[in-house]
């Protein structure tokens, strides 16, 4: 067989890269123009992955002038990067493991977060830190928080928070009644940041594609091509319509996450390094559940425990175990439900039950990994390598430092690349909807008045959308019933489901109920009497018949039941097996594709010609 590239090679900083367009959408008829440019077109950088960290390479590399191309197996950040504890933070636990490097570097990306890239999502969040002994506790927990406010302010800038601070006991009464009056004998409080991270990795891929980023989900990478030892392309195929194709690329970022060494795999040549699964779960409960005006962060015997405030919830996690199991699905089981409970149970004088527990999910935290490190130790540093000619990894990390993570990547891939490629310039990049956020803020009374909209939700949408709101409330000005909160789920509006699939990339009804709005953690019911108006909703923008958008509704239902019933399970293994019960999305799938490890897949189709291979007839779930 012969292989062929059709098309034009694009030049590089040519107009698919030149201009910024902040009307860019992701709906579509963008994903089909995606996937064509994808088809025919040599590009300079193919990412793999469509987390955080993928996101954060693509638009490095398109702000460099750089053709580019991101291409996801399932949703944007439906892997570990939808699933953190919402923290944009430095990592005080990183202190007392001399981890300086990484705390720094991370306070100085919450201060550009906070500040510069995205304040209309990240935002500052005080935090209680309980002591329990009176003199050597307050000193040694004292001298980590002034190294900490010393290293927010090393970057060259205002850290956008304000500094720790000492409580007395009754001071720490006063901030949080609701705790056990002996379970502490004074506090310290400092700020972090906290964010809605699937919005956040929805925003920043269609900030890249705004600046000419060819991004397409639902797009799985089932090999790669390789030309002698060099790798130069990949074997794609398309999950909504059963298409197989291949992409062309001077250079392809492997960023994966919990999945690199799958996608390594595909390659045949060992990796440079593994990485490990850490299981995390959080519960979700209701504000109302006990008093405080700030959150809590919690020593634990294996890691520590943060009480987030979350709108008018509490987010409560993490755990911190290993997983070897189902990498797109990680399930929460009793055990690790009830670990959460008894360790907040400690301090709280009205202890937490399961009645009381709203929502439940579990991410898969991707380590770099040793022989026999507990995932505790593990490093949260990150690497970054060609493994291959023509390929790059990038692993490990943390959230709050996935810009970085990106810049490395890229520097990787320019520095094998012909030409002089300019340096990464995303540090002075805000994501779409921070522009003009300040004064959009400032007048959302005038706004609200304008709009006939609440002031309330006007702050809502502000705090999801940014200046990007008015194409919110434009649609809500067209159909003035799109205004009508979604059943079970008032804090959210019809609005923002027709919106989530005509501009942000939403194909499928579980994208918007767990990621483009978390109805499927914040409702009671997760989701289940907002999952058919949400379905409607969204099949008149992405032209569903009433078949297709039953089953959409079905789907739904179903995850919702396989969760619920693996969260009753004892252990790691049952509860996987009864949430892989719940069947995944597939669209456009061929009579002889087959069912691998839970899902559909198939296997790599690719041309092949005297000096090229294909590789990697095996399949993975890249995030």
């Amino acid at each position: 067989m012969t292989s062929t590239v059709t098309g034009a090679k694009a030049p590089r900083g040519a107009s698919t890269t030149a201009g910024f367009d902040p009307a860019t959408k992701l709906g579509p008829d963008e994903r089909d123009a995606a996937i064509e440019t994808l088809k025919s077109t040599e590009l300079d950088v193919l990412v793999v992955g469509g987390g955080i960290v993928g996101g954060g390479a693509a638009l490095d590399a398109v702000t460099r002038g750089l053709s580019v191309g991101i291409v996801e197996a399932r949703d944007w950040g439906s892997g570990t990067s939808s699933r953190s504890s919402k923290l944009v933070h430095g990592g005080i636990r990183y202190l007392e493991q001399l981890n300086f490097t990484l705390v720094r570097e991370a306070l100085i990306e919450r201060g550009l977060l906070l500040q510069r890239i995205a304040p209309h999502l990240v935002k500052p969040v005080r935090f209680l830190y309980p002591l329990n002994h009176r003199v050597w506790e307050r000193f040694y927990i004292g001298i980590g928080m002034a190294m900490y406010d010393v290293f927010s302010w090393s970057g060259g800038r205002p850290p956008g928070v304000p500094h720790h601070r000492h409580l007395t006991r009754t001071q720490v009464l006063r901030s949080m009644p609701s705790l056990k009056k002996d379970a502490f004998v004074g506090g310290m409080t400092y700020y972090d940041a906290q964010v809605d991270d699937a919005r956040y990795v929805a925003s920043l891929v269609r900030t890249a594609a705004s600046y000419g980023a060819h991004a397409a989900s639902r797009v799985r990478i089932e090999g790669f091509i390789k030309v002698g030892e060099r790798v130069v392309g990949a074997h794609a195929h398309d999950i909504q319509t059963g298409e197989h194709f291949d992409i062309r690329a001077k250079q392809v970022v492997n960023a994966t996450g919990v999945w690199t060494d799958d996608t390594q795999a595909m390659v045949g040549t060992r990796g440079q390094f593994k990485v490990r699964a850490s299981k995390g779960v959080h519960l979700v409960v209701p504000r109302d559940r006990f008093q405080s005006n700030s959150g809590m962060i919690l020593r634990t015997e294996k890691s520590v425990l943060f009480v987030i405030p979350w709108g008018r919830h509490w987010l409560i996690g993490t755990t911190d175990t290993d997983w070897y199991l189902d990498k797109a699905h990680p399930a929460a089981t009793a055990a690790d439900i009830d670990y959460i409970l008894e360790h907040v149970n400690k301090v709280l004088a009205v202890p937490l039950t399961r009645e009381d527990v709203e929502g439940v999910y579990a991410g898969l935290r991707p380590l770099l990994a040793g022989e026999s490190e507990a995932t505790s130790k593990l490093s949260r540093e990150h690497v970054v390598a060609h493994t291959a000619p023509g390929l790059v990894v990038v692993a490990g990390g943390k959230w709050t430092t996935y810009r970085v993570m990106g810049k490395d990547a890229i520097d990787e891939a320019a520095a094998a690349m012909d030409g002089t490629i300019p340096e990464s310039t995303t540090q002075d990049i805000p994501l779409l909807g921070a522009e003009g956020y300040p004064a959009a803020w400032n007048k959302r009374g005038r706004t609200a008045k304008s709009s006939g909209v609440h002031k309330v939700r006007i702050e809502h949408l502000l705090n999801r959308y940014g200046t990007l709101a008015t194409e919110v409330l434009q649609l809500v000005e067209d159909d003035p019933s799109l205004a009508d909160p979604l059943p079970g789920a008032d804090d959210y509006i019809g609005a923002e489901v027709v919106y989530a699939a005509s501009h942000e990339g939403a194909l499928h009804l579980e994208d918007v109920l767990a990621r483009r709005t978390r109805i499927s953690i914040e409702a009671w019911d997760r989701g289940e009497s907002a999952a058919p108006v949400a379905a409607r909703l969204m099949a008149g923008v992405l032209g569903w018949d009433q078949e297709a958008t039953e089953n959409e509704v079905a789907n739904y239902r179903k995850r919702v039941a396989a969760e619920r019933e693996s969260q009753l399970q004892p252990d790691d293994e049952s509860a996987d097996r009864v949430r892989l019960e719940a069947p995944d999305i597939a669209f456009g799938f061929e009579e002889d594709d087959v069912v691998v490890g839970g899902g559909r897949s198939s296997g790599a189709e690719g041309a092949t010609a005297d000096d090229e291979q294909v590789v990697g007839e095996k399949t993975t779930e890249p995030s």
